[in-house]
C-alpha cells in the first residue's frame, strides 16, 4: 500500500488522500461530478491552483465562482478559451482583453479589424470544441531567454516588450498543447472548467459573457453601458496613438528618461478636459447645480476644486455644498444587516433638506448651509448663509449625486451631471488587463496612510464594504451622467509602487488578507518605479492620494 496524508477540506472535514496527489485530484474526491465548480484553493491565506501538491496536515478551502479569486479565475480561463479559438480561426489577427462593461468583457483584434457577426458565431464554436476537449493547461517556469523565445513564436509582442524591461531569471507560462501565453495570475486546470459562457455582437469587438460571484450557475444580463463605452474608447485610441497601451511602453519610457513628456501630455490632457467640462457648463444658461459623483478614490475632490477654477476662468463664482452635511441624525441612520449604521445609504442622507435648500437657492432666496456634527452625530447651525444668481452655480459632490432621489425636486435642465472614475488606460499587456478597482485600492491605501491615519489593514478591513456599496450606490447610475471624466493617469502607477509596496510588505501569511497584497505586489512588480516627482504638477489628481498638492484636498 503506498503512503498518504491527511487534509482538511473546509466545509467537509479531514481526509486521507494518496501521497502527490494534487488539490484538483482532492477536489474530484471530495465534490465529485461537480469537481470542476472549484477554481482554486485557499491554504494558510495564500491562493493556489489546482495542480499543487497536497501536503500532509493542509487546511484546504476551495473556490468557486462565488469567491473572488475564484472569479478572477474563471475570467483568465475563459478569456485564454477566447483568444484560443480567436488564433485558430484568424491567427494574422492580435487579440485584446480590454475592459468590463457591465457583466461582460469587451474584447477586440489589434489594429482596426472589427469582429463581425458572422466571427462571433465562428468564434462561440471554436470556443465550444476547446472546452470540450477539456484541454489541460500547464503551468510552468522557465528560464528568461526560453520565455522570450517562446512568447515571440507565439506572436506576443507585447510580453516580450515587457519583460525586456525587467530583471527576470525565470517567466511564469501557460502551456496548452502548442499554445503558450502568460497570465496575470492562476487559471484553471484545464479548459473544461469554464462551460457556461456567451458572446455578444458589440462592435467593432466582442462582449465575453459568463457567470459572476452573484450569479454563479447562471449567466448575467447584460446591459448595454454606452457612455462608458465611449470613454473607455477614447482612452484606448489615445494611449494607442501615444504608444502607452501597454505597461512595457511605459516601462521602456521611464527607462530611457522620456516619462517627462508623457507625464506634461497626461496632465495637459486632464486640464483641457476639464476646462471643455466648464465650457459645456456655461453654454448652458439653465444650469445652476453640477453633480459630481465617482467611486472611492476616484479624485473627486481635485476634480470638483479644478473644474471651480475653470468655471471662474469663465466667468462664474461657484459655491460648493457638501452632502455629508444634509446626514441624519445618527439615530435616524438606516441600518446594514449586520445592525451597522448604513452610512452610505441615500437615505443617510435628509433629502428633504436638501431639495428644500436647492429650490430656495434657485428661486433667489438665502439658506443657512447645516453642518453635520460627525462626533455627537447631530445636524447643527453652521452660520454660513448663501445666496445664489446664474453666476453662482452650485456644485454638490459625492457619492449619490447621479440618484435621482438625491435632486428629486429639481427639474433635470437645472442639472449638470459628471461622473468621474479612474478608468485605467493601460494594460500590462494585450491579454492582461489592469483592473479600475485595483488603481482605486492602490490609490486610497497610499492616501489612507499618509492622510488618515489608516494602516493598510485597516484599508483593506473597509475596502471590501466600499466595493459592496458602490455596486449599490454608484454603478447603477452612472449612465445617468451628462458627461464622464476618466481620472486614471497612464504613469500613476509607476510612482504609487514605492508608497503602496512598503505597505503590502507588512501583511503576512497570519492574515486574511495576504492573497491580496501577493497578489497586488506581484502585479506592481510589472512596473519600474518613477522616483523623481517634481515634475508631477501640484494640481495633479495624483497629488491627492501622494501629497504636494496646491488645493486642500485632504479634509
Amino acid at each position: 500500500m503506498g503512503s498518504v496524508v491527511n487534509v482538511n477540506v473546509k466545509g467537509i472535514g479531514e481526509l486521507t488522500v494518496d501521497e502527490g496527489s494534487t488539490l484538483q485530484e482532492v477536489a474530484i474526491k471530495v465534490f465529485g461530478d461537480d469537481y470542476k465548480k472549484y477554481l482554486g484553493a485557499r491554504i494558510n491565506n495564500e491562493v493556489y491552483h489546482l495542480h499543487k501538491l497536497a501536503r500532509d496536515g493542509m487546511n484546504i478551502e476551495f473556490l468557486d465562482i462565488s469567491h473572488e479569486d475564484g472569479y478572477r479565475i474563471y475570467t483568465r480561463t475563459i478569456s485564454l478559451v477566447f483568444i484560443m479559438a480567436c488564433k485558430e480561426l484568424y491567427p494574422e489577427n492580435t487579440v485584446t482583453i480590454e475592459q468590463f462593461l457591465g457583466k461582460g468583457l469587451y474584447a477586440a483584434f489589434e489594429g482596426g479589424k472589427s469582429i463581425s457577426f458572422t466571427d462571433i458565431n465562428n468564434i462561440k464554436a471554436r470556443m465550444k470544441r476547446i472546452i470540450d476537449e477539456d484541454l489541460t493547461i500547464h503551468r510552468e517556469k522557465v528560464p528568461y531567454d526560453e520565455g522570450i523565445s517562446l512568447f515571440e513564436k507565439n506572436g506576443h509582442k507585447d510580453k516580450v516588450r515587457l519583460y525586456k524591461t525587467l530583471d527576470k531569471k525565470l517567466i511564469q507560462i501557460y502551456r496548452i498543447g502548442d499554445y503558450v501565453d502568460g497570465f496575470h495570475g492562476f487559471l484553471a486546470p484545464s479548459t473544461g472548467y469554464v462551460s457556461l459562457f456567451d458572446l455578444k455582437y458589440y462592435y467593432p469587438g466582442a462582449i465575453i459573457l459568463f457567470p459572476t460571484s452573484s450569479s454563479k450557475d447562471k449567466l448575467p444580463e447584460f446591459v448595454e453601458q454606452k457612455k462608458l463605452a465611449k470613454v473607455f474608447d477614447e482612452a484606448n485610441e489615445w494611449a494607442r496613438i501615444l504608444d502607452l497601451a501597454y505597461v512595457g511602453s511605459l516601462n521602456e519610457k521611464i527607462r530611457n528618461k522620456e516619462i517627462g513628456e508623457v507625464i506634461r501630455v497626461n496632465e495637459a490632457l486632464h486640464e483641457k478636459k476639464i476646462g471643455r467640462i466648464a465650457d459645456l457648463i456655461c453654454e448652458d444658461d439653465d444650469v445652476n447645480i453640477i453633480l459630481i459623483a465617482g467611486p472611492s478614490s476616484s479624485g473627486k475632490t481635485t476634480f470638483a476644486q479644478r473644474l471651480a477654477v475653470h468655471l471662474r476662468v469663465n466667468g462664474k463664482r461657484p459655491i460648493a455644498i457638501s452632502v455629508d452635511d444634509y446626514f441624519v441624525d445618527r439615530e435616524k441612520t438606516p441600518l446594514k444587516e449586520d445592525g451597522q449604521y448604513d452610512f452610505e445609504s441615500i437615505n443617510a442622507v435628509d433629502l428633504k433638506k436638501l431639495n428644500e435648500d436647492l429650490l430656495n437657492l434657485l428661486e433667489g432666496k438665502e439658506v443657512e448651509l447645516p453642518k453635520y456634527n460627525f462626533i455627537t452625530g447631530k445636524s447643527e447651525k453652521s452660520g454660513r448663509r448663501i445666496k445664489v444668481d446664474k453666476d453662482h452655480p452650485i456644485i454638490v459632490e459625492g457619492i449619490h449625486g447621479l440618484n435621482p432621489k438625491l435632486t428629486a425636486y429639481i427639474p433635470e435642465k437645472n442639472k449638470f451631471k459628471i461622473y468621474i472614475s479612474a478608468l485605467t488606460q493601460l494594460n500590462i499587456d494585450a491579454h492582461n488587463r489592469i483592473s479600475t478597482t485595483d488603481t482605486r485600492l492602490i490609490r486610497r491605501m497610499v492616501r489612507d496612510f499618509k492622510f488618515r491615519g489608516n494602516d493598510i489593514f485597516r484599508t483593506f478591513e473597509l475596502w471590501e464594504g466600499v466595493v459592496e456599496g458602490e455596486g449599490i450606490n454608484i454603478f447603477p447610475y452612472q449612465e445617468e451622467a451628462d458627461i464622464m471624466f476618466d481620472t486614471a493617469l497612464v504613469y500613476e502607477l509607476s510612482v504609487l509602487k514605492k508608497y503602496a509596496v512598503p505597505l503590502l510588505m507588512r501583511i503576512d501569511n497570519t492574515s486574511p488578507y495576504y492573497s491580496e497584497s501577493k497578489r497586488l505586489l506581484k502585479f506592481l512588480d510589472y512596473f519600474l518605479t518613477i522616483e523623481d516627482e517634481r515634475i508631477i504638477p501640484a494640481n495633479s489628481i495624483l497629488r491627492e492620494f501622494i501629497g504636494g498638492a496646491d488645493i486642500n484636498v485632504h479634509e
